[in-house]
């Protein structure tokens, strides 16, 4: 498994034009880890290739990427829960013919659909699940791997949740998939340690999303932090800045937060 690493807050901040003349893919793009993302990712100074379920809402984000004065990023509606093979192939074609490289993905998409029994939960709602947390990761970094190796320097940044949180009753298919996130990511790793693919996890703390407020019903999810945090350190790991921690599980959570 990927070692965990925590920094100073400070340390991962991206520098200006960090990912200058780099081509970044985040997946889940409108959601809110994604979108934060996906301009963190532009303001940094990469052309970011935006992938979502739904046009309308990559449309707006592709609006708002622009009037920010960031690269004109690139549109790929695609539905991961019934992505196939071959879909994962074009869109790695569709990347290397339109914008001539790729040096990052961000895989940011999650599915969450509620706290329950495992006992209630259907067979679609847990394939649901494992399709999108982890077996698109998969076939995704696996059809892009190739076009990744061309760059002088990649970065696959996989988000995890806590395993100590997850792992308990009632997570059912999401927890079982971030479980075995963790071991695809260290898999990938391990397989691309000494060539110019980095790999890195994010561990991100409670955020303001809509997957925190469906999980924690009763919480007033407006109160955590905003996603923009963790992209932050997101668009760090995409950069050479990140070198010294490939391999590793950048964990962002305060020591009060370890367990929330």
């Amino acid at each position: 498994m990927l070692a965990p690493v925590q920094l100073a807050a400070g340390t991962f901040a991206p520098a200006v034009d960090s990912l200058r003349e780099r081509v970044v893919l985040v997946t889940g793009a409108t959601g809110g880890l994604g979108r934060a993302s996906a301009l963190g990712a532009a303001a940094a100074g990469a052309t970011v290739v935006l992938l979502g379920r739904k046009v309308r809402p990559l449309e707006a984000l592709y609006d708002e990427i622009e009037r920010l004065g960031g690269a004109a990023p690139a549109l790929y509606p695609m539905d991961l829960a019934g992505a196939t093979p071959k879909d994962h192939a074009d869109l790695a074609a569709a990347i290397e013919r339109e914008c001539g490289r790729l040096d990052g993905i961000v895989h940011a998409a999650a599915h969450f659909d509620t706290l329950q029994p495992f006992e209630q939960q259907t067979p679609d709602e847990w394939n649901r699940n494992l399709q999108v947390n982890v077996t698109a990761p998969f076939l995704l970094t696996q059809a892009c791997m190739p076009v990744l190796r061309r760059s002088s320097d990649a970065a696959v940044v996989f988000v995890f949740d806590d395993a100590a949180r997850v792992g308990n009753a009632y997570w059912g298919g999401y927890g079982t998939s971030k479980y075995a996130l963790q071991g695809l990511a260290s898999i990938v790793h391990e397989e691309t340690e000494s060539s110019s693919v980095r790999t890195h996890a994010l561990l991100p703390g409670p955020m303001r999303t809509t997957l925190r407020r469906a999980a924690y019903y009763g919480e007033d999810t407006m109160a955590q932090p905003d996603p923009a945090v963790a992209a932050q350190a997101i668009v760090w790991l995409l950069g050479r800045a990140a070198i010294g921690v490939r391999g590793k599980l950048l964990d962002l959570r305060r020591d009060d937060t370890r367990t929330a």
